[in-house]
């Protein structure tokens, strides 16, 4: 992993983001998207970020090509929400378990240090046993799940919701 570097997401690293993301809309639970996304979707996607602020985007790199990310969005539409973000992270499937959701994590996390941000959640999809555990590892604890909330491949799934105190 001495190859992995964390920086900002970069336009250029769309293509390998989308493909990222895309396997897990295909394959796996772990997102309730239900039809990969298109590059120009994710595109709108990496607009909501910037070099600073609540809303970023870290991408860890091996070499020039992105391997994985994590970011802060916003958590709902509503003014009061302001100070409550939502926290992913995703991996590309041959990386995962390598420690670089932890590094991705503890950098976004740390960049975010000095913002106005009282809350960070984070949905995980159930069971999930290596998300809920990096999760648990970086400082959230689970609150609640949201139970049979979503449907794919055939299967109702539960979400469990994670929090960490940010000041």
């Amino acid at each position: 992993m001495s190859d992995i570097t964390i920086r900002l997401a970069q336009p250029s690293d769309l293509p390998a983001l989308l493909a990222i993301y895309n396997h897990y809309v295909v394959n796996t639970p772990i997102t309730f998207d239900i039809e990969p996304r298109t590059l120009a979707q994710r595109q709108e996607w990496l607009d909501q970020f910037s070099s600073n602020g609540k809303y970023r985007c870290f991408v860890a790199a091996e070499g020039n090509e992105a391997v994985g990310y994590a970011c802060s969005a916003k958590f709902k539409e509503r003014e009061a929400y302001a100070t409550t973000i939502e926290t992913s992270v995703y991996c590309a499937p041959d990386r995962v378990r390598k420690g670089i959701g932890r590094l991705l994590y503890t950098t976004l996390l740390g960049a975010l240090e000095g913002e106005d941000i009282h809350r960070a959640y984070g949905g995980v999809t159930l069971p999930n046993a290596p998300s809920v555990g990096l999760h648990e590892a970086m400082g959230f604890r689970r609150v609640g799940t949201y139970t049979q909330v979503g449907r794919k491949f055939d299967r109702y799934w539960d979400v469990g919701l994670f929090l960490r105190e940010m000041r």
